[in-house]
């Protein structure tokens, strides 16, 4: 096909969740689109990403889940771990979802793909391999790669990624994994329970530093109880790697005491940076914040007039659930000519430890200042929880002065699960009184939201002005009677 003949509708530079999501939302509003990829569709969260880490940490929970059937009256033998067929059982997993995002898939939808690296030349025209390709619009959704740390000895060497760990075939005896926000604390506990012996590293005071303090201390003694060894607070001076992988950091940690950790593999998981290196954005006049990512506005429109961008390019949270939602709206903005504005309030986040963490909205850490109401429930109450002997966990409302909800934080075996219920109801503007007042189907997790709408609804039937009502109906209930 000849793809400099003639101007596209919509050109997508990026062929991960949101340049999919974006092109066949163009397509379905009857645009003519390009799709450029440069190695192959799906992205991040397909092949390195949310696919690879859930099925190895599924793989991980069942060797768990295993050895504590104990507790329930069962006895098992000596489990056995075979690390090849559970990188195999993650390989599978891939392959299964693939043909979604294939260019087979694609081109069905009527979507035109071109593979190459694409490079802006001007404000409305790419170059991908030596070919120029003319647009009218185009959304930028080239995602991110993971970061790594400025650290003596560290780059260059021969250390993993959350990209380059699916390539391995034994499972380490010793990793060490730098960085205990989500990714490390996931794939942390993973090999931990695949008989790793793990030691996890980070600067920060704590493990998931973006959580609420009690969430955090629930996920580090699940940790701890898997066997993974904690290093918080550490500054990290020297990194030696040799060509096995193998080699050692040395550090301070918080205490003021230097040590040297020795690994046989290391996992750099410190977060990830935007791609927008060799892109011409110079060329297209597009601008980056401050922070490296590509600056947008509300409506996910770049500097260039003609060019929108979406998914973690943005500097939006990256997840895959925000980049494929925030896609849709660029590509309908950019087809259609509209301003929808891109959600940035409500959008929840899940650590899929055991026990996850699942949030949305503001903190629900303790207030002070009156404007807001914290609701807790602990799951020692929730008969669900009890009958499965996972009871370490909690529901957390944040409340504004009318009872609705703007936040909250769950802790809990399927926390993403039971969070759904409280992030639409946040969306929606709902009161605890809607929630309690919803017919919940039991004994199920979800009694923690309901629960705690339950609880706060309680407390407000109990205050001074609502008892003197209650008084007053009573009393006219009962003339009524005697009448």
């Amino acid at each position: 096909m000849n793809f400099t003949s003639h101007t596209w509708d919509l050109v997508v530079l990026g062929g991960g969740t949101a340049g999919i999501v974006a092109a066949k939302t163009a397509v379905s509003l009857g645009s003519e689109v390009l799709l450029v990829e440069r190695e192959h569709t799906g992205g991040d969260c397909l092949w390195t990403g949310c696919v690879p880490s859930k099925a190895l940490l599924a793989a991980a929970s069942s060797a768990a889940n295993t050895r504590d059937s104990s507790k329930f009256g069962i006895s098992t033998s000596e489990i056995r771990i075979d690390f090849p067929a559970v990188m195999r059982h993650v390989q599978s997993v891939i392959h299964q979802i693939e043909p979604h995002d294939s260019p087979a898939g694609l081109k069905e939808l009527g979507i035109t793909m071109l593979r190459g690296n694409g490079r802006f030349l001007d404000h409305r025209t790419l170059e991908v391999d030596r070919q120029e390709i003319r647009f009218r619009t185009a959304i930028i959704a080239t995602g991110a790669h993971p970061s790594i740390p400025d650290i003596p000895g560290l780059q260059g060497s021969n250390f993993l990624t959350s990209d380059t760990l699916w390539q391995i075939s034994e499972l380490p005896e010793r990793l060490v994994v730098l960085g205990a926000g989500s990714i490390g604390c996931e794939l942390g506990q993973a090999f931990a329970r695949l008989g790793s012996k793990v030691t996890l590293i980070d600067i920060a005071p704590r493990v998931l530093p973006r959580e609420d303090d009690l969430a955090a201390e629930f996920v580090a003694a699940a940790l701890k109880r898997d066997g993974v060894e904690i290093l918080t607070g550490a500054k990290i001076s020297l990194a030696s790697i040799g060509g096995g992988g193998e080699g050692f950091l040395r550090l301070e940690t918080s205490d003021g005491i230097s040590e040297q950790v020795n690994f046989d593999r290391l996992l750099v998981a410190i977060g990830r940076t935007p791609r927008t290196h060799d892109l011409g954005l110079e060329l297209a006049d597009v601008e980056l914040s401050d922070r490296g990512f590509l600056a947008v506005n509300s409506s996910l429109r770049t500097s260039n007039r003609r060019i929108w961008a979406a998914g973690d390019v943005t500097g939006h949270p990256q997840f895959t659930h925000v980049a494929g939602v925030h896609a849709s709206v660029a590509a309908s903005n950019a087809v259609l000519g509209l301003n929808r504005k891109a959600e940035v309030t409500t959008i929840p986040r899940v650590t899929f430890t055991d026990p996850e963490v699942a949030a949305v909205g503001v903190s629900t850490e303790t207030s002070l200042d009156g404007e807001m109401k914290i609701v807790q429930l602990p799951h020692a109450t929730l008969d669900r929880a009890i009958t499965q002997c996972s009871t370490d966990g909690f529901t957390r409302v944040a409340l504004d002065r009318k009872g609705r909800i703007i936040g909250a934080t769950i802790v809990a075996p399927r926390a993403g699960e039971m969070l759904s219920e409280l992030t639409l109801a946040m969306r929606l503007g709902l009161r605890t009184r809607e929630i309690a007042s919803t017919i919940h189907p039991y004994p199920t997790f979800s009694d923690g939201p309901w629960n705690a709408a339950l609880t706060d609804v309680r407390t407000r039937l109990e205050s001074p002005q609502m008892r003197r009502i209650f008084r007053a109906l009573r009393w006219l209930a009962h003339l009524r009677l005697s009448a």
